[in-house]
């Protein structure tokens, strides 16, 4: 399997996770261009860790990744997809909220057989 390609460096992405986790959940005081690069660098994580194209997770409108080993899906809507807004993402990924009350909360719409990510959140 090849190693996804990183389009966000390291240390940018750090910085701007770094940057939100400091800011917090609201992160309408937070540029745009950084909160987009947060959640970018983390989709690109969640790939290095679980690569794959059986989930699709989308945090709108920044970015998209497929992860988890099975089977490739192709053509078409995906049959296991992740959606929630950026400031979801970076807590579900920080550890400030858990997969299940997320998904509890209506936060996050999963759907598939795939679609949980709770052994794989945070990082």
């Amino acid at each position: 399997m090849a190693v996804a390609r990183r389009r966000v460096p390291l240390e940018e992405g750090r910085a701007a996770l770094a940057a939100w986790q400091e800011q917090g959940e609201a992160d309408a005081g937070l540029a745009r261009a950084t909160l987009a690069t947060a959640v970018r660098y983390t989709l690109e994580e969640l790939t290095a860790r679980a690569p794959g194209n059986s989930v699709e997770v989308r945090v709108p409108p920044f970015g998209v990744a497929q992860c988890v080993e099975g089977p490739r899906h192709t053509r078409g809507t995906p049959p296991n997809v992740i959606e929630c807004d950026a400031a979801t993402w970076l807590a579900l990924v920080s550890g400030r909220l858990a997969w299940a009350d997320a998904v509890d909360a209506g936060r996050v719409a999963a759907s598939g057989l795939r679609a949980d990510l709770a052994e794989l959140l945070p990082f």
